[in-house]
């Protein structure tokens, strides 16, 4: 199955052939919609085929390694396999978890300790973080982060194989989400000068593209668990 938004998250539309359909929604040979995973939503839009048009309301991954299901809204009459269908991504959601997720790799780099959890939303997201000091700063990080977004540092994407992975275990910054291993490869997020580690979502270009954003709480949740919980300032 390709999958056009790993090399391509800008991709707001594409044709596909549908390969396979099932109860819970329909594989195709190709896609742009990018499935639930590492905190990310899956993509919501619409495909349309033979004049129809019908809502894609989740995207999941499904049994093989690259495979994508398309979960339709209830009642739709799925194509059978075969049908030439066209995709469109809700763009303005996509966009929005592309610069939160960007956003996060960058509140990485400004919180210390490892990420033991974490949540992309539209509107706003959250990291949890084991820090061995109990006192984070609000404004503090809120500056730093928009600092780093002002920079408009460029964000690009390397492979490495597993066993670079295995000897470089510092770049897995997060607890609770391992890597994809087992392929042979693995995808990098390069923030350039700012933060390097494994992630499989989609990201924007450039950080200037994120907007201004704050820091809007910081929650204990354990001895030495923090959340920090940020959003698009208005």
């Amino acid at each position: 199955m390709e999958l056009i938004f790993r090399d391509d998250a800008y991709a707001r539309s594409c044709t596909a052939t549908v390969a396979a359909a099932h109860p819970g929604g329909l594989v195709l040979d190709r896609t742009i919609f990018y499935p639930a995973g590492g905190g990310q939503p899956g993509d919501t839009g619409v495909l349309r085929h033979g004049g129809a048009q019908v809502r894609i309301i989740d995207t999941v991954k499904g049994e093989g390694p690259d495979e994508v299901v398309h979960v339709m809204e209830p009642g739709a009459a799925l194509p059978e396999p075969g049908t030439p269908v066209e995709l469109e991504l809700d763009w303005g959601r996509r966009h929005a978890h592309m610069r939160m997720h960007t956003c996060l790799h960058l509140l990485c780099a400004v919180v210390p300790g490892a990420v033991t959890g974490g949540q992309i939303g539209s509107d706003r997201s959250r990291l949890d973080f084991n820090v061995p000091s109990s006192t984070l700063d609000k404004d503090e990080i809120t500056a730093a982060l928009n600092r780093l977004i002002q920079a408009d540092h460029a964000v690009r994407q390397r492979w490495i194989d597993d066993t670079e992975l295995e000897a470089t275990p510092d770049l897995v910054r997060t607890m609770s989400v391992k890597p994809p291993t087992g392929t042979g490869k693995v995808r990098l997020l390069n923030i350039e000068g700012v933060d390097l580690q494994p992630c499989g979502g989609t990201h924007v270009a450039r950080t200037g593209e994120i907007g201004r954003v704050e820091v809007i709480k910081i929650e204990n949740k354990g001895k030495q668990n923090r959340r920090v919980v940020i959003a698009f300032a208005p």
